[in-house]
């Protein structure tokens, strides 16, 4: 079956669809974050830094998603990461075939949904907005779709990422 991954910075919607996608039982899900995220201290201790981190648990989780997939599940996998890390990954994973999605959103939205539904006021910051921004540069270069949420319902972005489980 098919392998979907949904990045994206903060406040974009991707752990949101991703929720509602697990609640209608159509593929499985997982989220990068359930693994658990250390302090930023720890990362830097244990991996250099944080980025360095990020890189080694996305391309393990890569190799767990393999195997997932493996199983004929459809599967979906969302979280903050790299284009780049995703492709290493599938890479190691012995050409994993996936679909990376960016899911996106405009700073306005973005910092809405952080400052009022999160809860998360010190996420609305320049460097989110920078790396959102890097996120949409790589997929533009990249050729990655991206769904923009920021005016589009939530049944919306649900339906057109379940059309991408199935493709």
């Amino acid at each position: 079956m098919s392998l979907v991954v949904l990045i994206g910075a903060s406040g974009a919607g991707k752990t949101t669809i991703a929720r509602a996608i697990a609640a209608r039982s159509t593929a499985a899900v997982f989220f990068f974050d359930s693994i658990g995220v250390p302090p930023a201290e720890e990362m830097i201790r244990l991996y250099g830094s944080g980025e360095a981190w990020q890189r080694a648990k996305t391309l393990e989780w890569m190799q767990r998603l393999a195997e997932e997939v493996k199983t004929g599940h459809s599967v979906l996998f969302e979280g903050q990461t790299r284009f780049s890390f995703l492709a290493e990954g599938a890479a190691a994973a012995g050409s994993l075939a996936y679909t990376p999605i960016l899911v996106d959103c405009d700073d306005e939205t973005r910092a809405a949904r952080l400052r009022s539904e999160r809860k998360q006021p010190e996420l609305a910051n320049e460097d989110m907005m920078k790396w959102a921004r890097h996120l949409r540069d790589e997929a533009v270069a990249g050729g990655h779709p991206i769904l923009d949420t920021s005016r589009l319902a939530l049944s919306d972005c649900v339906s057109w990422v379940s059309e991408q489980l199935v493709r």
